[in-house]
């Protein structure tokens, strides 16, 4: 009887022992199986000669987003799916993915209508300054009427367009970069080119008519361009946006553009020599200034940068201050495509970086470029500006005094 038990115990090993072997090579196969369609996943997403074969995840792998409670950060995710190219090819199949129900909470068909959103959607939007509840209700819009142009002003292809942000009433500054660092026509062996950006200053905002002053100066100098909307700090984003329409449709072909405020002093010369010297690899995603870093926005009510959590919340992107920056007109093109997908911001120079992320690249910060000046007893000395490519903030009288010790071959600054 033990014998015979003894031989059923063993038989039964031995069963169980081929039970597990045989799972052991189910699993060891299903694994082999798995690797190889992972593998001719990968093959297919990376096949370049045949994107057609590239698979669209399943409608049950997308998830609902979270929507913010911020009006800035909830009018993005709204474009961010709007413009996803997978969602985009996905809708227009048989079975297109369900899209959020916030989606359609778009406000006025018009986006230049005042958008009735805002005070409902922004707690406390009443409290917050009135040039600020001005560019919220006015936020969307992005198409404004020209009362000055200068279509013919890159007929030359200019190598470098120099671009002045400026208000009407700044004639002074205006004549100073003129006859200084933004004189126009050949510089170093390379046309330079100059433009000055301008909006309209309205009464409401405490300013004189001096419209027919400046059309007098348009017909003098041929250099300007006026939009008909509100200049303002807030509106200098739009500001950006308007110009970068204006330089695809009219000035493509410059190759490099040096954007500033009317009171920094740029060392055009410095400049020209710089991007003589670039390696092509480099001229095509150049985009270099005072780069600041790990930023966010000011929460202090007293600021002039302050923005409330009701509108963003969130870091900044590295972004070049706005005081002045130089980058290549190919990106300038760039820069304008991807302007649609961002929504536009109150604060210019990290609007722009915002842009920039969306095409994945990142500025450059180059030490030239001095958006917050420098040190009062530096000032005086006419070898500082020679090694320097942007100095803020300056006199027109400053501008007109430094300029010749730039050209001044005589000069020994070695």
């Amino acid at each position: 009887m033990l014998s015979s038990h003894h031989s059923e115990i063993q038989s039964a090993e031995m069963s169980l022992c081929r039970k597990k072997a045989r799972t052991l090579c189910m699993i060891v196969m299903i694994n082999i199986f798995i690797c190889a369609l992972a593998g001719m996943s990968w093959k297919l997403g990376h096949n370049k000669g045949n994107p057609k074969r590239v698979r669209l995840p399943f409608k049950r792998f997308w998830s609902r987003p979270i929507m913010s409670e911020s009006f800035w950060n909830k009018e993005q995710q709204r474009l961010d799916v709007i413009n996803n190219p997978l969602i985009n090819l996905d809708l227009s199949g048989d079975s297109p993915i369900a899209l959020p129900d916030w989606l359609n909470d778009t406000g006025p068909l018009d986006p230049c209508e005042v958008d009735y959103r805002v005070p409902r959607q922004i707690l406390d939007y009443n409290t917050l300054p009135k040039q600020f509840q001005d560019f919220l209700l006015h936020m969307r819009c992005r198409a404004y009427p020209m009362r000055i142009n200068q279509p013919h002003v890159c007929d030359e292809k200019p190598f470098l367009l120099l671009v002045v942000k400026s208000l009407m009433p700044h004639f002074d500054r205006r004549q100073a970069i003129r006859q200084t660092w933004g004189r126009a026509g050949l510089l170093a062996s390379r046309t330079v080119a100059t433009v000055f950006l301008l909006g309209n200053s309205s009464s409401v905002d405490n300013y004189p008519d001096l419209q027919d002053m400046l059309n007098h100066e348009a017909k003098l100098h041929k250099d300007l361009l006026q939009w008909d909307y509100r200049d303002t700090f807030f509106n200098l984003t739009l500001k950006e946006v308007l110009f970068l329409e204006w330089f695809s449709v009219h000035c493509p072909q410059a190759q490099y553009v040096l954007k500033g405020d009317d009171d920094v002093f740029v060392n055009t010369l410095r400049i020209v020599d710089f991007l003589k010297g670039l390696p092509e690899d480099k001229a095509k995603d150049l985009f270099i200034g005072d780069v600041i870093r790990n930023a966010g926005p000011h929460r202090n009510k007293k600021l002039k940068y302050f923005v409330p959590e009701s509108v963003f919340v969130g870091q900044y992107p590295p972004y070049a201050g706005g005081g002045g920056y130089l980058f290549s007109g190919d990106l300038a093109i760039r820069l304008y495509n991807i302007s649609k997908q961002v929504v536009m911001y109150p604060i210019d120079d990290v609007y722009t970086g915002m842009c920039l992320k969306k095409l994945g690249l990142v500025p450059d910060k180059h030490a030239g470029f001095r958006t917050f000046g420098i040190e009062e007893k530096y000032r005086g000395r006419p070898c500082i500006y020679r090694s320097l490519m942007l100095v803020h903030s300056l006199a027109p009288q400053e501008m007109l005094k430094i300029w010749p010790w730039i050209v001044n071959p005589e000069l020994d600054c070695q």
